[in-house]
Order: structure tokens, then sequence, then C-alpha cells
């Protein structure tokens, strides 16, 4: 069984990403968009105020090819 995501902010999100790997490639208003070197795509992080949403959180990990063990190891 897989654990449950925690409520995380976004700038949190963005230094476990760095732990990770990914670097802040640019930001465009309210989003920052990262990049690995390797991985072709992007990866989205809204920088809004409060929790990142869920959902939003858990796209992320997906498109960054973490898995919520892995991401709670980096926080």
């Amino acid at each position: 069984m897989s654990k449950r995501l925690p409520a995380v902010k976004p700038k949190e999100a963005i230094r476990a990403l760095e732990k990770a790997g990914w670097r802040v490639h640019r930001q465009r208003g309210s989003h920052v968009c990262m990049h690995k070197e390797g991985v072709p795509d992007l990866v989205i992080i809204p920088l809004h105020t409060g929790d990142l949403p869920k959902g939003t959180l858990h796209a992320i990990l997906e498109d960054a090819g973490l898995s919520i063990e892995q991401f709670l190891e980096l926080l």
C-alpha cells in the first residue's frame, strides 16, 4: 500500500525536486518550469499561496518520474 501525499507548499515541492536533480529552468508569472538533464519534458509547478492540491502534486510527481515514497524521502 502506498503512502498518502502530505500537504505541501509549492516552494517545498521545488526544494524536493531540486534534491532529485531538477533545476529551475524559468519562471513565467506564477508558474515555475523545472528541467532535468536527460529528460525532454519540463515539470511545471504553480507558485500560488497555500498548499498544492493533492491532484496537482500527484501530476507533478508523475511528470517528474517520482513515486510518493521517493518524494517523501526528499522532503
